[in-house]
Formats: C-alpha cells, sequence, structure tokens
C-alpha cells in the first residue's frame, strides 16, 4: 500500500527570514492524521535567509539529521562542534540527554536549503553525540545509496534507531530498485525534481507512506534527488 503525500498537503510557514514545508505537526501545524510516521517524526525542507538563522536552541532524546541541498549551513553546538555543512554532507547530531545548537546560514548572499529530520531513538537518555560524513554527487547518482544506519555500515552516519536512510539522484536513464524485509516500513521523500515510486508520479515536496509492501522501484528521474527511509 502506498499513500501520497503531496507537497501542497505540508504544513507551512513563513517569517521572512525562514520558509519551511512540514511533513509531519511540527510547531504551530498541527494534523493529528500526519503527527509521525513509524519513528521517523519530522521531515522540515526550510529555506532561510542569507544571514539569518536558527538561534541557540535545546533539543532531548532525538535523533537529528540534516541534509542540504544548496548553500551552506553553519552548526554550532554545546558539545563543542562546530561546522559548515554544504551541499553532499550529511550530518547527524544525537541529542540524548540534551543539547544546546545553533543554525545560520554560513552565507550574507545566498540562500540556504535544507531538509531537517527527525527520528525517535531507540533508547532515550544516550550521551549527546556529533558525525558528519560527505557523499560526493557519484556516490549517489543512480544508486541507493546508505547515509544514515544503527551501525554505521558502508561509511554512514550512526543514528540510535532501527532505521536505515538512502539517497539517490535519478534520471530518465536510471532506475534503483529497494526491497523491504517483512514486517517493514518506508518513506519517500522527493528532495527535487520528479520520480516515479512503483508507476506512482511523484514532484519535489511529494512523500509516500509504504507499508506492506516487497519492493520500491524508484524510476523515469527528471533531475530527481530522493530519500528512501526504510523503518521499522
Amino acid at each position: 500500500m502506498i499513500q501520497v503525500r503531496k507537497s501542497e498537503d505540508r504544513g507551512h510557514a513563513n517569517h521572512g527570514w525562514l520558509d519551511s514545508h512540514h511533513t509531519f505537526s511540527f510547531a504551530d501545524y498541527h494534523d493529528p492524521a500526519h503527527v509521525q510516521f513509524s519513528v521517523l517524526r519530522v521531515i522540515n525542507e526550510d529555506r532561510v535567509a542569507p544571514g539569518s538563522g536558527f538561534p541557540t536552541h535545546g533539543h532531548r532524546d532525538m535523533e537529528i539529521v540534516s541534509y542540504v541541498l544548496e548553500g551552506a549551513l553553519e552548526h554550532k553546538d554545546s558539545l563543542g562542534t562546530g561546522s559548515v555543512i554544504r551541499p553532499g554532507d550529511v550530518q547527524r547530531m544525537s541529542a540524548g540527554t540534551g543539547v544546546r545548537h545553533s543554525e545560520y546560514n554560513a552565507s550574507k548572499s545566498e540562500l540556504v536549503h535544507f531538509l531537517q529530520i527527525w527520528i525517535l531513538p531507540k533508547t532515550n537518555g544516550i550521551t549527546p553525540g556529533y558525525e558528519q560524513m560527505h557523499f560526493a554527487p557519484a556516490d549517489l547518482t543512480g544508486r541507493l545509496r546508505l547515509i544514515a544506519s544503527p551501525d554505521g555500515h558502508d561509511g554512514s552516519v550512526t543514528i540510535h534507531q532501527d532505521a536505515l536512510l538512502y539517497a539517490t539522484k535519478l534520471d530518465s536513464d536510471t532506475s534503483v530498485t529497494h526491497s523491504l524485509a517483512p514486517g517493514r516500513r518506508a518513506y519517500i521523500h522527493v528532495a527535487r525534481g520528479a520520480v516515479e515510486l512503483n508507476g506512482t508520479s511523484l514532484v519535489a515536496g511529494d512523500g509516500a507512506r509504504i507499508e506492506q509492501e516487497e519492493s520500491l522501484q524508484l524510476s523515469n528521474g527528471q533531475a530527481a534527488e530522493v530519500l528512501v527511509f526504510d523503518l521499522p
């Protein structure tokens, strides 16, 4: 069963400096039909104006993954970590017992466009942690590249949950297939472009809940960049 969540049906908040679309309930946007899916709690598509950003704030007991599509995102946290995240970078912050951080557009002239993803941890109260990995375009093109996993295998960042996150870039000449183990679910998010999921057309911002399916095929991509979540 595939249930499509159209881009225009997401929650939306425009604060001037921040233009944000919410796949699931977040902040002032609440939709009881879209609070979370399995352990996937947040997919926010954020566009932050030059020189602006999120001042220091706190998180607890959440696995937070940032995936930059355009521009540069500057991160600082109470763990002593400071970095600038650019396209191809995947950042994981485990909030655990508590962490404070800030996120700002590192540019004074260019927009930063990124996805912020929250995954519920398997265990609360862990020691906070941070990790960042880079994946070149060739790593994602025409294949499903594992970018986050419970054990960090294949060079992925480590998340404290039984979830797998893949990324791919597809054009019309390539397709990828992902098999789901019995009892597993999946969520698809189209970051940009357009693609077909098992014959169903999806465009940028669209998502899809997948249950009771044995395999997923992404094909006929038009400059598509897609995230695939394999979930318990």
